[in-house]
């Protein structure tokens, strides 16, 4: 499975692309923020971060988009852009037919680190250690991105979005089935608790 992860925002959106590999492994593809510059009116930034994202979409056609939950916080105008961009990765997966997961910040941080309350420089470092990476990935929004796809890849069955389509694909379907048996403890080879 290829995710694209998106971590919203308006001056600088997270992207980052992962591939999964056999073993609850994942492989970086690319990395990077689509930003936009302040002085610039909303709507031509806006423009501009949707360019930049159906160039990413064009360039990795991902499998699934995993978008960051969008929550309020204290500074209104910080969190309107957010969404709006958010709304865009939405638009811009539905067009192509691609489905699009939401994982709330607590979510993504649980599933890299293990704790929903660690630290962006945390964050990074479990993002460098899953990918195999020599350098922390830096911005911190592109980090996000990143943790965003190993999240979906670890966790598939979460918030899909799709209206009538929300439904799985087979790679998606496969992932939700194998975490179901490892929480059970069915994993291939294993004797199931009915025979113990």
């Amino acid at each position: 499975m290829r995710v694209l992860g998106v971590d919203p925002g308006l001056t600088r959106c997270g992207v980052g692309v992962v591939d999964s590999l056999p073993g609850r492994r994942a492989r970086l593809v690319d990395v990077g923020v689509v930003g936009s510059d302040p002085a610039t009116s909303i709507d031509l930034r806006l423009l501009h971060v949707a360019a930049g994202l159906d160039e990413w979409l064009d360039r990795h056609v991902p499998d699934v988009v995993a978008v960051e939950r969008v929550f309020a916080q204290h500074n209104l105008g910080t969190v309107m852009g957010t969404a709006q961009v958010a709304g865009l990765a939405m638009v811009a997966a539905a067009r192509r037919g691609i489905p699009v997961a939401m994982h709330t910040p607590s979510e993504v941080k649980a599933a890299v680190t293990g704790s929903g309350r660690a630290g962006k420089e945390q964050v990074q470092r479990m993002v460098a250690r899953i990918l195999g990476l020599d350098d922390l990935p830096r911005p911190a929004d592109a980090a996000d991105a990143l943790a965003l796809a190993v999240t979906h890849l670890w966790r598939p069955a979460g918030a899909l979005q799709g209206g009538e389509r929300n439904e799985l694909t087979p790679a998606q379907r496969a992932w939700a089935a194998a975490e179901q048996d490892a929480r059970k403890g069915k994993h291939r080879g294993a004797p199931s608790r009915s025979s113990r």
